[in-house]
């Protein structure tokens, strides 16, 4: 298997005022395409920085953070740009555009590169046919439910056709039924069409469900293990 993700001593360092903060401890860890992969770890644990550092988001302080082989902290701003166009992010708010209709959220990322009106068009609708919401296209987010919205940022979160998908507490703002659909669908995502996933999660049983759990404290992995 290819790693799509591999961290090398990952260093973390804040400044809190005067007051080096460091997140991360020298972390290290890869994950292989198809992989399915939980971040687990109470606020403070360092998982809200590894979500960055795997989004392209922030570079670290030392180590080495590879992503398809591309060292993210020697990049510069207009490659970052590029680079995370390879990854799919999916927010526990949404992060959806009010005024736009659900199929115009799910064409924005295509759009922005650069990809034609009607192939927009077309890739929208099937994605969200995908997602179980070809008929509610034209509908806004607030004329959608939370779940609903959340199938929505799925659906964009794959429109450029990403690396691995990144969630972060993906199912923090549904209640317990609408979470359990979230996930299926996130599992028939990974299974059926083979997409990467590495969930950031506080929730223990949530981090189970993913094929393997990283579990951070203070900074360090804890554990790596199978579940």
């Amino acid at each position: 298997m290819t790693a799509i993700i591999e961290a090398i001593n990952l260093r973390k360092t804040y400044m809190m005022g005067k007051v080096p903060v460091e997140a991360l401890c020298g972390v290290s860890f890869s994950v292989e395409a198809g992989d399915f992969i939980s971040i687990l770890g109470p606020s403070g644990s360092g998982k809200s920085t590894m979500l960055n550092l795997i989004g392209a988001l922030d570079k670290p302080t030392s180590g080495t953070m590879l992503i398809d082989g591309v060292n993210v902290g020697k990049l510069n701003d207009a490659r970052l740009s590029e680079l995370r166009l390879k990854i799919g992010f999916v927010f526990q708010s949404f992060n959806l555009i009010p005024r736009l209709s659900a199929k115009a959220n799910v064409e924005l990322p295509m759009s922005v590169a650069d990809m034609n009106k009607a192939r927009c068009s077309k890739r929208a609708i099937k994605l969200l046919e995908i997602v179980g919401l070809k008929e509610r296209m034209n509908h806004k987010p607030t004329e959608l439910s939370g779940g609903q919205q959340q199938r929505v940022a799925i659906a964009r979160a794959l429109a450029n056709n990403p690396r691995f998908l990144l969630l972060d507490e993906p199912t923090g703002n549904v209640d317990s039924k609408t979470a359990h659909e979230i996930m299926s669908l996130v599992h028939r995502l990974n299974k059926e069409n083979g997409v990467s996933i590495i969930m950031v999660t506080h929730d223990q049983e949530l981090a189970r469900t993913a094929r393997r759990t990283i579990k951070m404290f203070d900074g360090e992995i804890q554990s790596d293990m199978v579940n």
